[in-house]
């Protein structure tokens, strides 16, 4: 299976007010093996021949009858031959024959353990003999062990969090619900039946390539199946490029994830890309941040039979390292966070998987609960984000949850992480129905495992969830030291094909570029990771997290202009086409000015960017992408960065003010 970059960009529009309730009973399914003959709506019902007409049933030979069965056949071979007493389903010929068989046995001396009168059968415990003596009634038809099934093999994701524990208790989240905005749900999958309580979608078509994933085609839908992930423009080729959505709501509250009882409020927020320059690929996903606005305020607005104890957002776009509740993206998304806890409603963001001292927006929104990844050895996932902006640590490496068609499947990153967050918040709310939700988040919190370890150059202590401390009462864990932090292993980078070759050098006056592009360009996230396919189908190779670089760690130094030239341009350098594409989605998340202005988006833009000097501006932007692609490959820090792409997106810069901006950046990476 190949992975797509899922995206957030920036456009402003209204949310429509709600059509109507989207969750009402489903219609029975027909019986399985019975042919439902299918009626056009206005069709009047099929009329049906007279008596006379019908044709007379053909006489079915009547079956031949069956030799009785003596008493030694009707018991089960080896029942009771230790010469002990064995517990046994009695079945009975029929159900009505509980009270006087229950009364043949008791004079047999069996003891009778339990009767369901509306089944036929009852369970006994008693000797090979008396056993045996039981099954000379002709009113009970066989004798075999009540046999004991193991559970399940509890997932090692769920163990380690406690919710196994919870569940054992009784709570499933079956009195909350969670709200999941991604790429729509499998809405027929088993692991969803009769617990999907809305739905919605908005997904934007503002710019030429894009299409509607809703699937009447509008750009917003909120009846029906609304958010379904089955639909074709789902698909590219043999691929649901959908199946995201499914993932994470299988986590939160499948019959296989955290709150197995919780209702599921599904609202699709993706639209489909056509542009394999951008994509790496004929086609791929992104989401308008207009359509994620709308999405968190039809939650907010949404009334459904079961209250909304938390929103999970897998998804993500620029790296911050601090707070962006004062930043123009933060503020509008706190406003409507704030606006939802305030309802008690959670929203629970992926950290992102970037290897990085920070966190994606919006999970740098102060109110925002944000989770980074951990492995099923109480570790930190290699691709996860960390740093003291991160809230919690959950399970977030070989993950399997439902996709489309059915199936389930294996996948990794801090999308997986953050639905084991939502999911914990709805059996929390469960368990405490009267809590402010802020007091429920607090409380995650102090009793989560602590995670030590360095960021920044101080220790940082993250606590990994545990459930079983924070409802059940077990005691806290003690801390895990993670030093050293791990690092990504080298050469395991996402694949995504590209314009990889590079340009001919030639000579190239690129020009004055416009401050402000023509239309709103997504900026890329990378999310989910290796996959394992449970289906007859033979697996795709497993495909490892996009992620930071780690030169740093190993004594490299920073490369001039020059040298990332030569990287960049017709694989002549050491680093691979992978690794370089890699590169340019992390400095498209993190920057402002990459790719909005300068489309630096493969490595052949990328090169002439770097090569170009015809102007103040063109000059800034090689510097402003020599220091990301430090930054990326693990040797330079982002504060300068930031100052010099004030100027650089300024919508008039003086010369001097270019220069200067461009001499400070050089500085950064000698």
């Amino acid at each position: 299976m190949r992975f797509r970059p899922l995206f957030v960009t920036s456009i402003a529009l209204a949310l429509l007010p709600l059509a109507g309730p989207a969750y009402a009973d489903p219609t029975p399914a027909p019986t399985p093996g019975v042919t439902q003959p299918v009626t056009p709506p206005g069709t009047p019902p099929a009329t049906q021949p007279p008596p006379e007409q019908q044709p007379a049933p053909e006489e079915t030979p009547a079956p031949p009858q069956e030799t009785p069965r003596t008493p030694e056949e009707k018991v089960e071979e080896g029942l009771g031959v230790d010469g002990g007493t064995e517990r046994a389903i009695v079945e009975l010929t029929d159900p009505a024959q509980h009270a006087p068989v229950a009364t043949q046995a008791a004079a047999e001396s069996v003891d009778v353990l339990l009767q369901p009168q509306d089944q036929s059968f009852m369970v006994v415990e008693g000797t090979a003999a008396e056993l045996a003596k039981l099954a000379a009634d002709p009113r009970v038809s066989s004798i075999h062990r009540d046999r004991l099934y193991s559970p399940a093999e509890v997932t090692p994701n769920l163990s380690l969090i406690g919710a196994d524990q919870v569940h054992q208790g009784s709570n499933t989240g079956a009195n909350q619900a969670v709200a999941v905005i991604d790429t729509g749900i499998d809405v027929d999958h088993p692991w969803f039946q009769g617990r999907i309580l809305a739905q919605a979608c908005f997904s934007a078509t503002e710019d030429a390539g894009v299409e509607s994933l809703c699937p009447s085609g509008a750009t917003e839908q909120l009846d029906g199946d609304a958010a379904s992930a089955t639909t074709p423009k789902c698909l590219l080729g043999s691929v649901n490029m959908c199946d995201h959505g499914s993932h994470v709501a299988g986590i939160a509250a499948g019959t296989g994830g955290v709150a197995p009882g919780a209702g599921i409020v599904a609202v699709q927020v993706f639209s489909r890309i056509n542009d394999e320059d951008l994509c790496g690929e004929a086609a791929c996903l992104m989401a308008y941040e207009s359509s994620l606005r709308r999405a968190l305020e039809y939650v907010r607005d949404l009334n459904v039979a079961r209250p909304i104890a938390a929103v999970n957002l897998s998804l993500g776009g620029w790296l911050y390292d601090t707070s962006c509740d004062t930043e123009p993206e933060g503020a509008v998304f706190k406003e409507t966070i704030d606006a939802l806890l305030a309802k008690n409603i959670a929203t629970v963001v992926a950290a992102g998987n970037e290897y990085y001292e920070g966190v994606a927006h919006p999970a740098c929104v102060s109110t925002a609960v944000a989770v980074g990844a951990n492995d099923n050895e109480d570790r930190i996932a290699d691709f996860s984000n960390r740093g003291p902006l991160l809230d919690l640590f959950a399970p977030g490496v070989d993950i399997t949850s439902a996709v489309p068609d059915d199936a389930t499947t294996a996948y990794s990153g801090t999308s997986m992480s953050t639905p084991h967050v939502a999911g914990a918040l709805a059996l929390m709310r469960e368990a405490n129905p009267g809590t402010p939700m802020t007091e429920l988040i607090e409380k995650l919190k102090t009793t989560g495992r602590p995670y030590v370890y360095e960021a920044a150059g101080a220790q940082v202590s993250t606590p990994r969830l545990d459930l079983a401390a924070a409802i059940t009462g077990a005691t806290t864990q003690p801390p895990v030291s993670q030093s050293p932090a791990p690092e990504p292993p080298p050469g395991e980078l996402e694949p995504n094909p590209t314009d990889s070759s590079g340009p001919t050098p030639q000579p190239e006056e690129p020009g004055d570029q416009p401050s402000t592009p023509p239309s709103p360009v997504p900026l890329p996230t990378v999310t989910v990771t290796v996959t394992v396919t449970q289906t007859a189908t033979p697996a795709a190779p497993a495909a490892a997290v996009c992620t930071r670089g780690t030169a740093a760690h190993n004594g490299a130094k920073k490369l001039s202009a020059k040298k990332w030239a030569v990287e960049l341009h017709r694989s002549s350098g050491k680093l691979s086409d992978e690794t370089l594409t890699c590169y340019l989605k992390l400095i498209a998340k993190s920057s402002k000015v990459f790719p909005e202005l300068t489309k630096a988006s493969s490595l052949g833009k990328a090169y002439r960017v770097i090569k170009g000097t015809s102007s103040g501006k063109a000059k800034l932007d090689g510097a402003l992408l020599t220091a990301w692609l430090n930054w990326a490959h693990g040797t330079n820090g982002t504060k300068a960065l930031t100052a010099a792409e004030k100027v650089r997106l300024s919508s008039k810069p003086s010369a001097k003010a270019l220069k200067k901006a461009t001499t400070n950046i050089l500085k950064t990476v000698k």
